[in-house]
């Protein structure tokens, strides 16, 4: 239904790059949510009602929040698209992210509340009514719910979207808890046991476990998370795809809410180009990164002696040195600055954040070992951390 519904009602629907295009798609699919989430909750009242089921009554509460959850997102989107202004340059992308943080606090509270009322039912057990109606209307909720969670998924993929890609988890997590909520009836049925109670306790865990889970993932590009893999992948390959570029270094990847990226980084090139050339050849780098990846980019121009039999032969060596300390370490900016005394060995370690070896450890072994090479040089080394 939503790729029809795409078709219908949002033009050139295959743009998702677009930031209008990623508008309309949150407001259809948060209509849609909204849409489906009341009916299953007018249905599911009625059922919890005449069963007096409180595990359904749970389960049907939590559809109404669910359609709170989705007014939220589509409103989300909608700022999300914004201009931007004096105020906020960068647009109001993170918006989005916001949202999504609102959507999983929401699930946590309803999570919290239902916990409490099936806390009280275990105590106090109260019988439920076995009507073939009502398990209808639950496998009905069921099949419906499975079916958010594969558009919602769906279309989260294809916007990379974080809130859309909660709200499929939420809908999966409900389709889960009401099965078990059937399970708990048709239990109670048969055996007569009395475990309402429980089945809603499951059905709140797995509320409080979603809107958890929903939690982390908004907060992480809240925070500054790290770029995906493939995205740096692109940019790296993009960049050397150029012959005057050697290589790229301290990459940093500014995430400003989907399709709002701003990134910057040192692009190596021959220190005997002629530096107008190289200049231009960054100014392309810069406007392709714009057209093809849709990022603002910042590129720093790093010259580097690449004709020079010795400054290559000392950087081999030294590169062999660094790799022999520990292989995740990585060197850039390497430079040979030789004095009536001594020669400076200058250049740039990155020390991961999961390397075993302190950063002072790392400059020490390396200072030790690059003084064995040769008593008159002297190592003066930078320690970075990665941003990618």
């Amino acid at each position: 239904m939503i790729t029809l519904l795409s078709k219908l009602f949002i033009k050139n629907h295959e743009q998702t790059d677009d930031p209008g295009v990623r508008r309309k798609y949150g407001v259809l699919c948060g209509i849609l949510g909204i849409v489906l989430n009341i009916l299953l909750f007018g249905i599911k009242i009625l059922a919890g009602l005449f069963s007096a089921s409180v595990a359904i009554v749970a389960d049907a509460f939590n559809n109404l929040s669910d359609a709170l959850s989705s007014l939220i997102m589509m409103v989300g989107f909608k700022m999300s698209g914004q201009k931007p202004d004096p105020e906020h340059p960068f647009g109001h992308g993170r918006i989005e992210y916001v949202t999504g943080m609102i959507v999983s606090m929401l699930i946590i509270l309803m999570g919290a509340e239902l916990l409490k009322t099936a806390v009280s039912h275990i105590i106090n057990p109260q019988p439920v009514s076995f009507e073939p109606l009502t398990v209808v209307i639950l496998i009905v909720s069921i099949l419906t719910k499975l079916y958010m969670y594969f558009y919602n998924r769906k279309t989260g993929e294809k916007l990379s979207s974080t809130v859309m890609k909660a709200t499929a988890m939420d809908s999966f997590s409900d389709s889960v808890a009401t099965c078990a909520v059937l399970l708990s009836m048709m239990i109670g049925e048969f055996t007569g046991a009395m475990i309402d109670g429980w089945a809603a306790l499951l059905v709140s865990l797995f509320i409080l476990y979603t809107g958890i889970s929903s939690a982390k993932d908004t907060i992480s590009p809240l925070l500054g998370s790290a770029p995906d893999k493939d995205f740096v992948d692109k940019i790296e390959a993009f960049a050397k795809s150029y012959p005057e570029v050697i290589g790229i270094h301290d990459l940093i990847v500014h995430d400003y809410g989907p399709g709002r990226m701003m990134i910057s980084f040192h692009a190596e090139v021959p220190a005997n180009g002629d530096i107008l050339t190289m200049h231009d050849v960054i100014d392309r780098i810069e406007q392709k990164l714009r057209d093809v990846l849709g990022c603002e980019a910042v590129i720093h121009m790093d010259p580097v002696v690449t004709d020079d039999e010795t400054t290559n032969r000392v950087k081999a060596i030294v590169l062999l040195i660094v790799k022999g300390i520990d292989d995740s370490l990585t060197m850039h900016d390497f430079r040979m600055v030789e004095g009536p005394t001594h020669t400076n060995l200058i250049f740039d370690v990155v020390v991961p954040y999961d390397c075993s070896l302190s950063d002072d450890t790392v400059r020490e072994k390396i200072t030790e070992e690059v003084r064995k090479m040769d008593g008159n040089y002297f190592a003066v080394i930078q320690i970075d951390k990665p941003f990618v």
